[in-house]
């Protein structure tokens, strides 16, 4: 009896145990803030937590008993997913969505394994379902981001494409204005040429009085219209950002002079008083661009002369500022003309524009010369100034920088006098026009020189290796091979040096520099100065000892290699000096260029412009990656604008060859790179 009440005992405290151990659990449980159920093999839910009464919407009452799937909105994929369970034991993170009663819908994780008796058979599946509701938000979000991040890097894009199509419609249409001033220059200056010249020639005969004035007047007409090209012509410059402005030694005073000395006949003619100031504490010798200098002064002069029938006209130079670099030097024109209007003063200053519309009728003019004034001062930082009273007169004034030197100015050739010492001079002139073929012949034989005409640059080389000559005019624009193409050839491939004179009536494109940059000694406009002219092929003449005779040019040293072609710099700056990824981009650079420059090389010999510019295109944001000098960027650029444009030229090759000599040099210096790098990491 004792020994059973003893065993009551024990019994009675392993029920109150479990008891407890069932009570905690179940606080655990109903702790959760995740959904968990219990559901019978046959998928009714038999238990459930405070959370799932939550999520759902419903009491306890109502849930027990009932289809778990019915409070999934996929109760098919629910039902298989608890199948699952039974089949595997257990099932991990399998995402369903559950239904609130309401319609508010929660995303969870389901999670589950069997339970089972103390001998092993399955009673049922506990079930927990995690709320990723706010992670599956987020990620939604994330990835929306992405989307948009990714959508508008496209647009980006798209814009960027946009804006370069624009830009480069823009350039197209600025080249198709230059090219159309271009040719317009060509075609009026070619004819123009031949008029003045052969009327100069004709001044030069025995004529009547009423010949020499009727052929005085063509020539005045002619020269007429060669300042209206010329006026046309810089405005077109301005407008293209080609308007260069040089820094060469001038004496300012003689300068000053000679302008002066054009408008003394016309100042006296109309019985004016010129009065001249010049500031005598400016330095004898300045830097800047004379040329231009003459050019504002002579469109200023020529005005007041034009608008002043009485009184004066007035010339000041005063320097305004001096430091040991500089000079600061205020310019005024100052005349007793007509005046303008106040209202006026600023419209003077615009494009084929006029103080009123009588002054075109009276006075004649294009309204130009005032527009230029303003670009070529406003082009050199400078400032220009009117003041003006209607009846008084008008006083322009602008002020400009120029540099100090002690440099000495080179001798102007057309202050030289006529040398008949040199003679048996031989010269070559290619020029495809028959009537300026024949002007220029006349001039020659006047001035005692031998001449052998061509009509195209082709010939003009053709005739170079077997004839000597000591002077080349060439003209530029020509069929077969134009004078920078011919130019290029006789001092690239003939190797010769003898002198090359230009001779050209397109003065947009065929300035001093881009003619030096082919080889050229010098050029000269159309219509042809025949002083100038001649001036210029003695003042050549007279610097090369034998007369510029044809000689081979002495072949160039061996040309010295730069120590490195590439410099890594920058793709340490962008790497931050990782060798991983520094070794990934070389190996990644030296696997692209050998086929790239392949390509550039085969595309070039079939001609292949498309793939050329492909192959280069690819090439170029290399260059900077890579540290190798923009010379060489800028060569690989120049080649793709050749192929951009389908343009080929003799000088697109030599290009391309010296490309490939970089690359292929650049890659055996990343090679060396990449195996130091490696051989660091081990």
């Amino acid at each position: 009896m004792k020994e059973l009440k003893t065993s009551n005992k024990a019994s009675s405290k392993v029920e109150t145990l479990k008891k407890q151990e069932s009570l905690f659990a179940r606080r655990l449980i109903e702790a959760s803030l995740d959904p968990l159920v219990t559901i019978s093999p046959k998928g009714k839910i038999t238990d459930m937590n405070l959370a799932t009464v939550n999520i759902t919407g419903l009491d306890r009452e109502k849930l027990t008993g009932t289809n778990f799937f019915d409070y999934f909105t996929e109760p098919q994929k629910a039902k298989e997913v608890y199948q699952e369970v039974f089949a595997n034991g257990s099932v991990t993170n399998s995402p369903l969505t559950l239904r609130h009663i309401d319609g508010k819908l929660t995303d969870v994780l389901f999670n589950g394994s069997v339970y089972k008796d103390d001998s092993g058979k399955v009673l049922g599946v506990v079930i927990v379902a995690r709320d990723v509701t706010a992670e599956k938000r987020i990620a939604t979000e994330l990835t929306e981001a992405k989307i948009f991040a990714e959508l508008a890097t496209e647009l980006a894009i798209e814009a960027k494409a946009k804006a370069e199509s624009a830009t480069r419609l823009a350039k197209d249409a600025v080249k198709a204005k230059q090219q159309f001033l271009s040719n317009m220059s060509h075609e009026i200056r070619s004819p123009m040429n031949a008029i003045i010249g052969f009327t100069k020639v004709l001044l030069k005969t025995d004529l009547t009085a009423k010949q020499k004035e009727y052929l005085t007047a063509i020539k005045l007409s002619g020269d007429a219209l060669i300042v209206l090209i010329n006026d046309i012509l810089d405005l077109a410059k301005v407008d293209a950002g080609k308007l260069v402005f040089e820094k060469i030694p001038f004496r300012l005073s003689m300068s000053i002079d000679a302008m002066l000395h054009l408008f003394q006949p016309k100042i006296q003619e109309k019985n004016l008083i010129l009065v001249k100031e010049f500031d005598k504490n400016i330095p004898k010798i300045l830097l800047g661009d004379p040329v231009r200098l003459h050019q504002i002064l002579l469109n200023l002069l020529s005005n007041a002369v034009k608008f002043t029938t009485k009184g004066k006209i007035s010339v000041f130079v005063r320097m305004l500022h001096e430091d040991p670099e500089k000079v600061t030097l205020e310019f005024a024109v100052s005349d007793t003309g007509i005046g303008i209007q106040k209202e006026n003063i600023t419209k003077i200053f615009e494009n084929f524009q006029q103080a009123s519309s009588n002054t075109s009728r009276l006075y004649g003019g294009t309204g130009l010369g005032l527009a230029i004034v303003k670009q070529l001062v406003e082009n050199q930082q400078g400032e220009v100034n009117v003041k003006s009273n209607p009846g008084e007169g008008s006083t322009f004034s602008f002020v400009l920088d120029f540099l100090k030197t002690s440099e000495e100015p080179e001798e102007d050739p057309e202050n030289l006098d006529f040398d008949k010492t040199i003679n048996s001079v031989k010269v070559l002139v290619a020029e495809d026009i028959p009537l300026n073929q024949l002007l220029m012949k006349t001039l020659l034989d006047d001035y005692g020189f031998e001449s052998e005409i061509v009509g195209n640059g082709k010939i003009a080389v053709g005739k170079l290796t077997n004839n000597t000559y000591d002077i080349i005019l060439m003209d530029l624009q020509m069929p077969e091979l134009n004078g920078f193409e011919a130019t290029e050839f006789i001092r690239t491939n003939l190797k010769l040096n003898i002198p090359i004179i230009a001779i050209t009536a397109d003065v947009t494109t065929a300035d001093l520099a881009k003619c030096k940059a082919v080889g050229m000694n010098d050029y000269i406009s159309k219509p042809i100065d025949e002083r100038l002219l001649y001036t210029k092929i003695i003042g050549i003449l007279k610097k090369n000892k034998h007369k510029g005779l044809a000689k081979p040019v002495a072949k160039a040293k061996e040309e010295v290699l730069p120590a490195k072609f590439i410099n890594l710099d920058y793709l340490k700056k962008r790497t931050k000096s990782k060798p991983d990824l520094m070794m990934q981009m070389i190996s990644l650079y030296l696997s692209q260029t050998p086929p790239l420059v392949k390509t550039m090389k085969e595309s070039l010999s079939k001609k292949d412009w498309d793939a050329l510019y492909a192959a280069v295109h690819k090439l170029i944001p290399s260059f900077m990656i890579m540290g190798i000098g923009t010379d060489y960027e800028n060569m690989a650029k120049e080649v793709q604008e050749y192929a951009r444009t389908k343009k080929m030229t003799i000088k697109i090759k030599p290009l391309v060859n010296q490309i490939e000599n970089v690359l292929k040099q650049s890659c055996k210096e990343l090679e060396i790179e990449l195996n130091t790098l490696k051989h660091n990491q081990t």
